[in-house]
């Protein structure tokens, strides 16, 4: 079907300048206007832009596939757009029932009572971020949602003192330019050799399990037979992806928001108890991955318009997030706001199995910098967002002061070698 016999026909790329710097403005548009529509940028695509288009669409699994089909689009990452040169990423590139067969595997590791499991570990990295700067006084904010990355890594079982390497290279494909020196780096150097040093580890804990991820997740099975190194590979990356770059983003776009909402920093400082609802407020506003994809697999009529087989569509959260007709005020924040039925971790089957991994760390890092650093002052001038935010949106720098404070973790807390990065 030609471009003139969509209906209606957007001019809108959420990877454009223009986007990046009013992304909220630029899904308000088409929301408001054409709340399911066609755009030519990147082959061609789908926007769907309302909350009841964006929730119906990620419960039709049968319409709507997460597979990777590279007769649609071309090769890469299917669930974004356009593709991104990855590996593929198991089990959110899989389509029932197979996909049942791999979440089930996934699920035990990420639920709440594992998450509780792995709290100490969480407040201990935070901890160390927070130590590596909080006697200087000044600092970029940024190095502090480090976290998210260093506590992926260690969970799993990978090297910690590469940490930073990992971090740098996955933010790089999904946020810098494709056209800039650190995405060529990314995708050239980086994710090869983490590619590489990820599939050598994975080997070893075959050999010698121990008490990590990765360890796990090599002793399950699939369909009733062992689990492959292959397909062990796939869902580390997966965690790893996820790991580096929602809970960053989040908070990274929290911390500025507090620094200009002084009231509201004010009030979470003197009742912490309220920052799990905060939270949840944070994650509807900020909507950390902006947006996912899905290939159109049946023809079909949805919200008038005719979607074709092999049709890319883009299911925008964050506009969702912002739709008058779901949301009361969307775009102000009210951390008192219940219930939140946020579409920030998706719906459906395919809802993060991160989550409340993600939230764990993200009211971790918040509560220790207003504990730790109540009076930080962000250099507004100074900031630097992520070049693109089509994917993740958030601030890779935060240059702040604050009133120095002191360490808390003792010599040793943390391995030989491990170094804390000036941003991820």
């Amino acid at each position: 079907m030609s471009a003139e016999q969509r209906c209606p026909v957007v001019h809108f790329d959420h990877h454009s300048q223009a986007h990046a710097e009013d992304t909220v403005g630029g899904y308000r548009a088409v929301r408001r206007t054409h709340p399911v529509a066609w755009t030519e940028a990147h082959g061609g695509f789908w926007v769907l832009s309302d909350y009841d288009s964006v929730f119906e669409a990620a419960r039709d699994d049968d319409v709507f596939s997460s597979q990777r089909l590279d007769q649609y689009g071309g090769p890469g990452l299917s669930v974004v757009i356009p593709k991104t040169p990855m590996h593929e990423h198991i089990p959110i590139e899989l389509d029932p029932p197979r996909f049942r067969s791999y979440r089930k595997i996934v699920n035990p590791i990420a639920s709440p009572a594992a998450v509780e499991k792995v709290a100490d570990r969480i407040e201990k990295w935070t901890t160390w971020f927070i130590d590596e700067i909080i006697e200087s006084g000044r600092a970029d904010l940024a190095q502090v949602i480090g976290v998210p990355s260093i506590v992926t890594i260690d969970w799993l079982g990978l090297p910690v003192e590469d940490w930073h390497r990992y971090s740098r290279a996955h933010h790089a494909t999904l946020a810098e330019e494709t056209t800039s020196a650190a995405y060529q780096q990314a995708v050239q150097v980086d994710l090869p050799w983490c590619t590489e040093q990820m599939r050598e580890v994975i080997a070893a804990r075959a050999e010698q399990p121990r008490d990590d991820v990765i360890s796990y997740l090599l002793q399950q099975e699939v369909d009733g037979r062992p689990i492959t190194q292959a397909e062990v590979f796939s869902i580390v990356e997966l965690l790893i992806a996820g790991g580096v770059g929602t809970t960053a983003s989040l908070v990274s776009q929290t911390l500025v928001w507090l620094h200009e909402h002084p009231d509201v920093r004010r009030e979470l400082i003197d009742d912490p108890a309220l920052l799990p609802r905060a939270l949840e407020e944070f994650l509807r506003y900020f909507s950390p991955t902006q947006a996912l994809a899905r290939t159109v697999l049946e023809e079909t009529e949805f919200h008038g318009c005719s979607l074709e087989v092999g049709d890319r569509a883009l299911l925008a959260w964050s506009s969702a997030n912002r739709d008058e007709k779901a949301f009361e005020n969307p775009d102000e924040i009210d951390i008192h706001r219940w219930p939140n039925r946020h579409l920030a971790f998706g719906v459906g089957i395919h809802r993060c199995a991160g989550s409340h991994l993600g939230k764990r760390m993200a009211l971790s890092m918040l509560g220790q910098v207003l504990e730790r650093m109540p009076d930080y002052v962000v250099d507004l001038d100074a900031l630097e967002r992520y070049p693109r935010q089509g994917v993740n949106k958030g601030w890779q720098r935060i240059p702040a002061t604050f009133t120095p404070g002191e360490r808390r973790l003792p010599p040793g807390a943390v391995p030989a070698g491990v170094t804390a990065a000036s941003h991820v």
